[in-house]
């Protein structure tokens, strides 16, 4: 991950301000980290019973680390762990080590939810100057904009195979994404920011 953002720092920023819908509920860096710059390669994962679109997720968020220049490249967990998703610790670690992977970054959907918003086109506090009888006329109808959005939250990990411990972690919400590769896209650029700060890549 030695040049992970070397061309992540303009093109997250042009995406997340074309998109701007992902922000961070709350973050966190282990306090003994250390940076993540030649640990080898990055496995991608994702934690969803969706096998098509856990793979698909894996695909596009493998696709991205390496168009941000990871180094050692970046590949989706499941052409690595036989049967993923697995709840064998030992079983997937000895297949991470055999391929040479030395970051793993994990997202895992937590939410999905939807909130609902409304917005009078009109309005008025007097009853005078005709109110009275457009309120009657527009009560509960047109003048009443309602819009509902969807919002998707994705917790994220790093772990680091040679610290052996989780060195990062957040939980996002991204409001109406698009698709998936938009939504997976979005999200690791944000997280790639982030690290950046906190010294890690």
């Amino acid at each position: 991950m030695r040049s992970l953002l070397k061309s992540a720092g303009l093109a997250g920023a042009t995406l997340l301000a074309s998109c701007a819908s992902t922000s961070w509920v709350s973050t966190w860096k282990a306090p003994d980290a250390q940076s993540l710059r030649g640990e080898g390669k990055v496995v991608t994962v994702v934690m969803t019973q969706n096998e098509a679109m856990r793979r698909s997720a894996e695909d596009s968020l493998a696709q991205e680390i390496t168009k941000m220049g990871a180094k050692a490249g970046a590949i989706p967990a499941y052409s690595l762990i036989d049967n993923e998703p697995t709840q064998d610790e030992a079983q997937a670690k000895a297949a991470l080590e055999k391929a040479g992977v030395g970051v793993i970054v994990v997202m895992r959907p937590t939410a999905v939810s939807q909130e609902i918003s409304s917005t009078p086109t009109a309005s008025a506090t007097y009853w005078h100057g005709g109110y009275y009888g457009y309120g009657w006329g527009a009560a509960y109808g047109p003048a009443m904009d309602i819009h509902t959005d969807t919002i998707v939250h994705i917790q994220t990990m790093v772990y680091s195979m040679k610290q052996n411990k989780l060195v990062w972690s957040g939980q996002s919400k991204t409001t109406n994404p698009s698709n998936l590769d938009s939504l997976v896209k979005e999200i690791i650029y944000a997280v790639a920011d982030e690290m950046k700060k906190g010294g890690l890549i």
